[in-house]
């Protein structure tokens, strides 16, 4: 058993179930087993909500989903639960501002992260801009949401950002792409002084043909995680079959100083689609982690995901057995220890 610790806050009344009984010993990771916590057709106008974020915040939680609307288009919702399970959503869609408090509303958005750097809250999500690509905002009280720059230029999803300044400046992760379902993609690091403008990007992973699991496409997941053994990063990994593509989750560590750097990644995947609502559903197959919530004092981890873009699941781990499981697993490749410019 590791004794690696977390650095972060103490989150005592985070959401928690013990290892079952009937839960597999050997993979680090285990269902919650009120599974999905989130259904299908969760408010008015609204089918389904899944790949969302959440966070602790003052006696409780609070959180920004991704809601399919009954016309197809995505839009963020803010949710606040006191147990991290039990959601209570606001009908009308999160109405971002711009800088002058004027109305800047995205043409669609989805699949938000939400991460605390400093005494400001971040969302990110993707949406339209010529082209898929990363819009942000930033928050200090939930009422208003001023957007701020698009840090990147399209394509590009799933951006992540760390929930502290590494050498002064912004880091956060995101997965360059094009502008559809696409069959490619690796994880970047990126680095900002004022959130405004981005540099430095350096190749963080790729996907992996060795890894059966992820040979088509990596993305980030939820906010790197800080421990004494390095950013614990939870990230999907996709492959292809016959019948699709498939979406599991997986596990590295990144070096807590040069993030680029990758100290340990798993070969094998953590949670991959297994109960009905992770395999039936509006795309079948899918794991997708968007968020996590975690308690240093403790070392538990509860990871928040969504299942076959239909619901929102929620699984557990400890961060002694999960980064003890990715450093027995783990494979790296050169070019997943490289930095710099090629």
């Amino acid at each position: 058993m590791s004794d690696v610790k977390m650095i972060g806050p103490n989150v005592p009344n985070m959401p928690w179930q013990e290892r079952g009984a009937e839960t597999k010993g050997f993979m680090p990771v285990w269902r919650y087993s009120g599974n999905p916590i989130i259904g299908r057709n969760p408010l008015e106008g609204v089918a389904r909500i899944f790949n969302s974020a959440v966070i602790p915040y003052e006696d409780g939680f609070i959180g920004v989903f991704r809601g399919e609307g009954t016309d197809g288009v995505p839009h963020i919702y803010l949710g606040r639960s006191q147990n991290g399970t039990d959601w209570t959503f606001e009908k009308e869609k999160i109405q971002f501002v711009d800088e002058a408090g004027n109305p800047f509303m995205p043409i669609y958005a989805y699949d938000p992260r939400l991460v605390k750097v400093e005494e400001v809250y971040y969302m990110m999500w993707c949406q339209d801009c010529y082209g898929a690509s990363i819009g942000m905002a930033r928050t200090t009280d939930f009422k208003t949401f001023t957007r701020i720059e698009n840090p990147f230029l399209p394509f590009n999803r799933n951006a992540v950002l760390f929930p502290r300044k590494i050498d002064g400046k912004f880091m956060m992760l995101s997965r360059p792409s094009d502008s559809g379902h696409t069959p490619f993609g690796d994880i970047y690091l990126s680095e900002s002084p004022d959130m405004v403008y981005w540099g430095k990007h350096r190749h963080v992973m790729g996907k992996n043909g060795d890894h059966w699991w992820e040979n088509v496409k990596i993305g980030g997941g939820a906010a790197p995680i800080e421990t004494t053994e390095g950013w614990l990063l939870f990230y999907h990994g996709v492959t292809g079959t016959c019948n699709g593509l498939v979406y599991s989750i997986g596990g590295a560590i990144l070096d807590r100083d040069q993030p680029s750097i990758v100290k340990y990644r798993c070969a094998n995947f953590l949670l991959t689609p297994q109960e009905w609502y992770e395999e039936r559903g509006f795309v079948p197959n899918v794991t997708f982690p968007c968020a996590t919530i975690h308690d240093a004092k403790t070392g538990r981890i509860a990871i928040y995901y969504g299942a076959a873009d239909s619901y929102v699941g929620l699984a557990f781990t400890t961060v002694h057995e999960v980064v003890a499981y990715i450093k027995d697993h783990s494979r790296v490749s050169e070019s997943d220890r490289e930095i710099g410019l090629r």
